[in-house]
């Protein structure tokens, strides 16, 4: 596609985090921008959600960040734990340290407070037309161009764009376009998560076994638990990860708790209280999108977040990779704006390798974490033995990342 892409609106399905980010970018960037959300209004989904330096340093580009500081929690560490001792096995600095090293802070926050700086930001923004209760229910290719089909209250609606960006999730329907990777499956784990308030029983166990102020993962061969400080502190979230059988196709449901509890089996007394204490916990599939096939279309079709490469959240970058894919696309789209096509199989070519390497590091951690024996034993020794800002360094390739000052190839 040759068409000036600035001629014509960049479509977004999807109101989420990446979709909400990529409206911004592509704003910036002088693109007229229209966000269709199925959702009579941008609502939540999960609870707790860790930005890193890599992120947080895009959201501060596109004027979020400030208004998402007041809400969020800047963590002094990550300490990793032993779930039956609560031994602790290493401590990565964040803080000061990260804000220092790698010149933007580490966050946790609660989604919906994400969400809403992302909202508050694009009101104030040129160029956006959010639409939700608008749901895709068809999208196919007309000759050179891709044609979705929305919804809203009854009527249909099918707007022409330079560009459909499906920013639609890990159960995406515009990744079901031929060429594309079409459905996610299923990893075989499942993720446990409850909000519980600082102050609350459950809050002050984890005030007495947990590291105050930082993000505590707790180590076990049967899973682990990821507990951080969101909501400006006032209250904690708690993420577990065991093997599990697949359940609906949303992001929360209802399954047999037993399947948590029977995974606690060795755990430190005090963490089983917790789980217990925390009250009725959602179980949501982990589901996977493999990333070999194409993200892109030539008629102006791209995948970002989720969508494209839905992956596990072991290396906690699933908000990261899906901000990281919403900058450089609009980056890419604005270097040669006039050729399409050029542009997304440029960034295409450029993100694939960072999103793999990202998926390996998630990989490596969920090994570590669950390991037994003496797989364990030698994991311990090691990070008994590095030094905690060597732990830090190990993370300058992931925290360091900046959107690239320029995301074009010459054209052929």
């Amino acid at each position: 596609m040759t068409m000036d892409a600035r001629f014509r609106p960049v479509v977004i399905a999807g109101g989420g985090i990446a979709g909400l980010t990529a409206a911004l970018a592509f704003a910036q960037r002088g693109f007229a921008v229209e966000v269709y959300e199925q959702a009579a209004r941008i609502e939540t989904v999960g609870a707790g959600i860790q930005l890193s330096p890599n992120a947080t340093h895009i959201l501060a580009s596109l004027g979020v960040l400030e208004r998402l500081l007041p809400m969020a929690v800047q963590p002094e560490a990550v300490v990793l734990k032993d779930a039956a001792s609560l031994k602790e096995r290493a401590r990565v600095p964040l803080g000061a340290f990260a804000e220092q090293r790698w010149q933007s802070p580490y966050l946790t926050a609660h989604r919906a407070d994400v969400q809403a700086a992302l909202v508050a930001r694009m009101a104030e923004t040129t160029g956006i037309r959010l639409l939700t209760g608008a749901r895709l229910t068809r999208i196919g290719i007309d000759t050179d161009s891709v044609v979705g089909t929305f919804e809203r209250d009854g009527i249909l609606c099918e707007p022409v764009g330079s560009l459909m960006i499906g920013a639609d999730g890990v159960w995406s329907k515009v990744r079901e376009l031929p060429g594309l990777a079409g459905k996610s499956r299923f990893t075989g784990e499942l993720a446990w998560r409850v909000t519980v308030a600082a102050d609350s029983a459950a809050g002050k166990t984890f005030a007495s076994i947990g590291a105050a102020g930082c993000v505590t993962a707790f180590l076990h061969s049967g899973f682990h638990l990821i507990a951080y400080p969101v909501s400006a502190g006032a209250a904690i979230n708690l993420v577990a990860f065991t093997k599990g059988e697949r359940i609906a196709e949303s992001w929360s449901g209802h399954t047999d708790p037993i399947i948590l509890t029977k995974a606690l089996r060795g755990a430190a007394p005090a963490l089983t209280r917790l789980i217990t204490e925390a009250g009725a916990w959602l179980a949501w599939p982990l589901h996977a999108v493999d990333q070999k096939p194409a993200w892109t279309l030539p008629q102006g079709v791209a995948l970002i977040g989720d969508a494209a490469h839905a992956m596990t959240p072991f290396a906690a970058q699933g908000a990261g990779m899906a901000i990281e894919d919403a900058a450089t696309l609009a980056a890419c789209l604005a270097e040669t704006p006039a050729n399409v096509t050029h542009a997304l199989r440029n960034w295409e070519q450029q993100r694939k390798p960072r999103v793999a390497k990202v998926a390996r590091r998630g990989a490596l951690n969920h090994l570590a974490w669950h390991a037994v024996g003496p797989v364990a034993l030698a994991r311990n020794l090691v990070l008994a033995l590095r030094p905690s800002q060597r732990l830090a360094a190990d993370l300058d390739w992931l925290y360091g990342w900046r959107v690239p000052s320029t995301g074009a190839e010459p054209l052929a």
